[in-house]
């Protein structure tokens, strides 16, 4: 039964439909990455001063960090928004063949944060005008998070405090299914290790040398030995770059390599960065020469609330009866399937796992578009992947769902992301999150013992984990392109 609320939150969103799917658009064909995201963010901000929001730029020192606030009093409603995009991801539009776009200049949206940026601006739009009509008091906050994408933005602003008043917050991402994202993710640490040799000649005088690319050789090979002793969901990546020069003939005296070390809390992701930190250490003993350990960024382990999940849910299934597909929409999305790898194809139901399918795959068997919702399912089966997400998780109440905006078996970084992001239904997945989101926020907000219900929670548990911020304050937030 749909309330007079729901078709409110409906009518409004749907009013504005063309409208947002323009900024969507617009963001979509200008992707820039990690704090870098200056045209995007100036579209967002746009919109949110016309849509009637206070816009503060700049929060937490990050240029294209931004809020757009309404209303006033309790509570504090917050809705996350991200826009970044990822390098060497350039791709033409709705196509099920990989052509890149040279405009683009190498990035793309491979991700869907043009989707997710905008989807939770129609949740606070909607709210706000909710808010509004009923003449309802509380305050809603869009905030504008960049650099999620090997940047943490998020966890920048959760060090500065920008969501310190928050009441309880949401947010959603893109993927083949509609489900709560229930499941924990990895905490980690991004990291520079940086060697300093000698120069020599290599031929003449290598006596004389001292090769930071052999440390940087010996450090990658020691932990690859680690990986036999750490926890099955422990994660260790890294990326030369910095091999000293190009020259062999010459003992490269710099070298660099860049870490990222994920584990399943934060604590233990620590501890796992401590033992590389000894294997670089050995790597410059070994090699005579100096290193520094330059800590990039980091984020938390998200930790969701589940009394929110339970209200986020009860509003996906009522979504079941808009989720409807166009013969052209299937036919795309078998066109996307059919691009798959066989490996893709295989993993398809499985990798669903981590945007909170985990009892009822089967159901989205020989589907092209997932046109269901899926149960919601408590699990303690981490996503293996991060998101920055997690740092607000700790500082306030957040729950987050994922809705259908690409074919199954699309994996999340990859060209065909890319290209489903201009879709009919891409857009339909983003306004379906906008609605869940925004009748989710209204519901708390007139039900106060819910509210004291999922306050409660998020008290509990930090009293048992309190909340510590993994950057530290010297660190401040690196650009991808320097």
């Amino acid at each position: 039964m749909t309330t007079k609320q729901q078709t409110f939150v409906y009518n409004i969103l749907k009013n504005k439909e063309n409208y947002l799917n323009k900024v969507s658009e617009y963001i979509w064909y200008h992707p820039e990455t990690r704090f870098e995201e200056y045209k995007s963010s100036k579209k967002l901000i746009d919109t949110l001063t016309e849509e009637g929001f206070k816009v503060k730029k700049n929060i937490a020192n990050i240029e294209t960090a931004f809020e757009g606030k309404y209303g006033e009093g309790k509570p504090v409603i917050g809705f996350l928004g991200e826009f970044d995009a990822l390098s060497g991801l350039s791709q033409k539009p709705l196509t099920s063949k990989k052509e890149g776009l040279e405009e683009n200049n190498d990035n793309g949206h491979g991700c869907g944060h043009n989707l997710l940026g905008v989807g939770s601006l129609g949740a606070a739009i909607a709210t706000k005008e909710y808010l509004k009509e009923n003449n309802l008091p509380g305050t809603v906050i869009y905030y504008g998070c960049p650099g999620e994408e090997g940047g943490s933005g998020k966890t920048f602003m959760s060090r500065e405090g920008v969501f310190d008043d928050v009441d309880y917050a949401f947010c959603w991402h893109p993927s083949p299914v509609n489900a709560v994202m229930s499941n924990k993710t990895l905490a980690n640490y991004q990291v520079y290790f940086k060697f300093h040799g000698v120069s020599s000649h290599a031929a003449n005088s290598p006596e004389l040398g001292r090769s930071a690319l052999d440390a940087v050789e010996l450090m990658n090979v020691g932990v690859n030995y680690i990986r036999e002793h750490m926890s099955d969901n422990s994660r260790i990546h890294y990326a030369v770059t910095n091999t000293g020069g190009i020259s062999p003939n010459v003992v490269q005296s710099e070298a660099e390599v860049l870490y990222l070390i994920r584990s399943e809390s934060l604590k233990e992701t620590k501890e796992l960065f401590e033992r590389v930190k000894k294997v670089a250490h050995g790597a410059a003993l070994m090699t005579e020469t100096e290193h520094e350990v330059i800590i990039d960024k980091a984020c938390s382990d998200y930790s969701p609330n589940r009394e929110l999940e339970q209200v986020m849910y009860e509003f996906l299934k009522k979504e079941q009866k808009n989720i409807q597909f166009t013969d052209k929409e299937t036919n795309f999305a078998k066109k996307i399937w059919g691009s798959l790898s066989d490996g893709e194809k295989d993993n398809a139901l499985k990798s669903l796992g981590s945007f909170g399918v985990i009892n009822d795959k089967e159901k989205l068997n020989n589907k092209y578009l997932s046109d269901i919702v899926n149960d919601y399912t408590l699990t303690e089966q981490p996503m293996l992947g991060s998101s920055d997400v997690a740092d607000v998780s700790w500082v306030a109440p957040t729950a987050q769902v994922t809705c259908s905006t690409s074919a199954i078996g699309t994996q999340l970084h990859t060209w065909q992301m890319v290209s489903q992001g201009l879709s009919d239904y891409a857009f339909k997945g983003m306004h379906r999150a906008a609605r869940v989101m925004a009748n989710s926020a209204i519901y708390v907000l007139k039900n106060p013992e819910t509210l004291e219900k999922i306050k409660e929670e998020h008290k509990m548990k930090l009293e048992d984990h309190p909340y510590e911020n993994p950057i530290p304050k010297r660190v401040k937030p690196s650009k991808l392109n320097g």
